[in-house]
Parts: C-alpha cells; sequence; structure tokens
C-alpha cells in the first residue's frame, strides 16, 4: 500500500512538473499559476520524501 502511494504521488508530481513546463512555455506566462504549482510540487516532494 505504501508503494502505491508513493507511486501515486510522483505520478502527481510529474502531473505538475509537465502543467508548469507548458505553462513557462507559454508567450506571456501566469507567473501567479506558475508559483502555486511550484508550491504543489514541493509539498508533493516533501510528502514523497517522508515514506
Amino acid at each position: 500500500m505504501e508503494s502505491s502511494h508513493v507511486t501515486a504521488l510522483q505520478q502527481k508530481h510529474n502531473g505538475l512538473d509537465q502543467r508548469l513546463k507548458a505553462e513557462l512555455n507559454r508567450p506571456a506566462p501566469d507567473m501567479v499559476k506558475v508559483q502555486s504549482l511550484k508550491k504543489q510540487k514541493l509539498r508533493l516532494k516533501e510528502e514523497i520524501s517522508h515514506h
């Protein structure tokens, strides 16, 4: 169960990473959205590291 939870968190982290890259590649990135995605990624990374 633990490993599937960690796998799900990693997949979510990767999805956020893709969304972040897509936003940054736009001609005029929404920096509020970029900061929000970065914070979400950091929270997930911290949760993954605690498992």
